[in-house]
């Protein structure tokens, strides 16, 4: 298919039947909100990031009363507040929002004007949680598209037959990641996805002459293959609804991706604080001139649909409603305080039941996993790391027609490391699947299939290469919080890393802390085969997003291996295992630190003449983390209160490791049970050598653990 480039003057398409009095006032509204925000509350400190959308709301307008598919989505970004009216959202809640206000989208949690609207009735559009970051907005709703196709083809549900993703985004975002792996995952598949771009020149003071060759992204677009371009006038009542509904009707048809650039002046600064000095004074005033808000008003007047009178008396009634609305959402309350670490994870409520997010999840699907059991019924041969993790992917695909399973060279090849090998043979491409070179890409569209109800299992190749889609990771984590439960995107993203026969920067990293660190997020570290098949099972049937990492040197290490555990086999997240007890040093670890310090305590204990099979005479107890977000806490201050000392082992760095987390806490809940001080064996800060030699000397070795563990116990 070659693109298709359509010039305004050129268009047939009749003019769509549109309610023009709901569009003049939601447009009224808008622009009334936008004055009260600009003349009383931003000088009165009640709002603090006002960006008004005067120029773009018309257009905005029309696109959402097209919308009207139950399952249409769309994201937005920070300039579309009247989109999201024209969905649905009340009055009041557009506004209490941006005061901080108790209640709304989020409960005071974001930016007022970083909306989502679940739009629980299915009756037209929702609005995905939009983001603060630009760009963000794009590959979410290529997964959505993509989810379309799945729900119809493989799942058989009609329902979703002529829906679309929206993603709306101003003209300098099309310089983003995040827009050009969206754009190249929903033309490659040919996805219902419309790119809604609303170019009015500048990103804040920067104008597309810097963002791209000759100024003109969507000129520079034309050859790309799959893609329908319609580029016109977002001002113009008669024209720009004809150019919406065919860009609309296009995506409808399954004709593939449509990218809409509509032309519009932003009659403002990026925020009220901007001034607008970067522009000359003479573009200042073409801007004005092209006022969508006079254009429509004379249209109406024109084609006798609102008189002027009829328009004074709608412009007067608007006014009196949002001071209202203002007034009412002065009086709300501010937000409960004893209530803002609620949401970070799915939460059950006081009946028992899980309180459950709108959106997003098998949790809100008609699919109810089943609990399965903590007790391993193990059979077989013992199967390394690798097998387990393909036998587990394998039976909750079968299991589970919502599970998709994709990353780079995860379909025919298998996978790099072999985890998937057999998957797309047996499970089809629909469901086991190559993805484009985009990690950014891989996590937004998972963002989007999950929102469907999906349970999309990305692949991370390597540790190192998440790194590009850090804002989806972070993004995604967050957003159950930041919606206050309204909406939650559970995935299993599988990170293999760590050292495995050689080291190298690249490859190698484990810096396992840092998704530790990013809220809402889970992470699982097993250190063996077993309990790699019941986290994994686990995290594939919870209710929140999870990082499972892989450790490459456990994947075929014959130490971890294990028969396997059964198809019924879960172990729940946040419980640790005593693999040795002992009595006077505690020696905490996960992944593949694991099996050397099993080791290091052998050699201890053939030093100091303890028989292995003497539990009575045993010094050190040995506990494997295997979750550190949950972690087991209340295992390891058992513990270290009963030996009086601890010694903690990781691959990852000194500084910040997740070793310095379980020191602080022990000092602060344990300090005086202490015999000595806590020790901590790591990688310096250093990346992970490529050289043998290197690497032996910067990995905690099993001389320097049992030398430690000398050095405690002696104190």
């Amino acid at each position: 298919m070659t693109t298709a480039v359509r010039n305004i003057r050129q268009h047939t398409v009749s003019v769509p039947s549109l309610d023009w009095r709901r569009i003049s006032q939601v447009l009224l509204q808008s622009r009334a909100i936008d004055t009260i925000e600009e003349t009383e509350l931003v000088p009165a400190k009640l709002v603090f990031n006002q960006f008004s959308a005067r120029g773009h709301d018309l257009a905005q307008i029309i696109l959402g009363s097209l919308l009207t598919h139950p399952h249409d989505a769309a994201t937005g970004y920070y300039r579309s507040r009247p989109f999201v009216m024209t969905l649905g959202l009340e009055l009041e809640d557009a506004i209490a929002p941006c005061m901080a206000k108790a209640g709304g989208y989020s409960d005071g949690r974001d930016i007022g004007v970083v909306c989502n609207y679940p739009n629980p009735k299915r009756n037209g559009a929702m609005l995905f949680p939009m983001c603060g970051g630009v760009g963000a907005q794009y590959s979410p709703i290529a997964g959505w598209a993509q989810s379309i196709r799945y729900h119809l083809d493989v799942l058989g549900d009609e329902s979703y037959r002529g829906a679309i993703g929206v993603s709306m985004g101003g003209d300098s975002s099309m310089s983003t990641s995040g827009f050009w792996a969206a754009l190249n995952i929903s033309t490659t598949n040919k996805l219902p996805h419309l790119f809604f771009i609303e170019d009015n020149g500048y990103g804040i003071s920067v104008p597309q002459t810097v963002q791209t060759p000759g100024g003109d992204q969507v000129a520079n677009l034309t050859a790309y293959r799959n893609l329908k371009i319609i580029d016109g006038d977002g001002t113009d009542p008669e024209v720009t609804p004809r150019l919406i509904q065919e860009a609309v009707e296009h995506t409808r048809s399954g004709a593939g991706p449509c990218l809409l650039r509509l032309k519009v002046p932003r009659l403002c600064g990026h925020t009220f604080q901007d001034t607008q000095t970067y522009k000359p004074e003479e573009l200042i005033e073409s801007e004005q001139a092209r006022d969508p808000l006079p254009k429509l008003r004379r249209y109406l007047a024109k084609h006798k649909i609102i008189s002027d009178s009829e328009w004074e008396q709608l412009e007067a009634d608007v006014f009196e409603e949002v001071r209202a609305a203002v007034e009412s959402a002065k009086q709300r309350p501010e937000p409960d305080t004893s209530r803002v670490t609620r949401y970070v994870y799915a939460e059950t409520g006081f009946d028992g039941k899980p309180d459950l997010q709108i959106r997003g999840g098998l949790a809100t699907t008609d699919y109810q996993p089943d609990t399965g059991t903590e007790t391993p019924a193990p059979s077989g041969p013992r199967l390394n790391m690798l097998t387990a993790i393909r036998k587990t992917l394998d039976h909750e695909l079968a299991i589970n027609k919502r599970m998709l399973v994709f990353g780079e060279d995860v379909g025919p090849k298998g996978g790099v490391h072999g985890a998937t090998l057999g998957l797309n043979e047996k499970h089809g491409n629909d469901r086991v699947f190559d993805t484009s070179l985009s990690e950014e890409g891989i996590i937004g569209r998972s963002v989007g299939m999950a929102l469907s109800g999906l349970l999309p299992v990305p692949e991370i190749q390597f540790r190192k290469y998440a790194e590009p889609a850090a804002e989806q990771l972070s993004d995604t984590g967050i957003m159950r919080w930041r919606t206050n439960n309204q909406f939650a995107a559970p995935m299993v993203v599988r990170i293999p890393g760590g050292y495995a026969k050689r080291g190298d920067p690249w490859h190698s990293m484990s810096d396992e802390v840092e998704w530790v660190h990013k809220v809402g997020w889970q992470v699982a570290m097993p250190s063996n085969a077993e309990d790699a098949v019941g986290l994994l099972r686990y995290a594939l049937r919870d209710n929140n997003p999870t990082i499972f990492f892989e450790h490459r040197a456990l994947l075929d290490n014959s130490w971890a291996r294990r028969p396997y555990p059964g198809d019924d086999f879960v172990l729940p997240f946040g419980k640790a295992r005593t693999l040795i007890s002992g009595s006077k040093l505690t020696v905490v670890t996960w992944g593949a630190m694991v099996e050397r310090c099993e080791s290091a305590i052998a050699d201890y204990n053939i030093q100091n003449n303890i028989s292995a099979d003497d539990h009575e005479a045993a010094h050190i107890e040995l506990i494997d983390l295997r979750t550190l977000k949950p972690w087991d806490k209340d295992c390891i201050l058992e513990s270290v209160k009963r030996t009086g000392r601890c010694l903690i082992v990781h691959e990852d760095n000194r500084s910040a490791g997740f070793g310095a987390e379980i020191a602080a806490v022990l000092s602060d809940e344990a300090f005086f049970y202490l015999d000595a001080p806590i020790a901590r064996i790591t990688m310096p800060d250093i990346p992970s050598p490529h050289n043998l030699k290197l690497l032996d000397a910067a990995l905690p070795s099993a001389d320097q653990i049992v030398a430690k563990m000398n050095d405690l116990i002696t104190i």
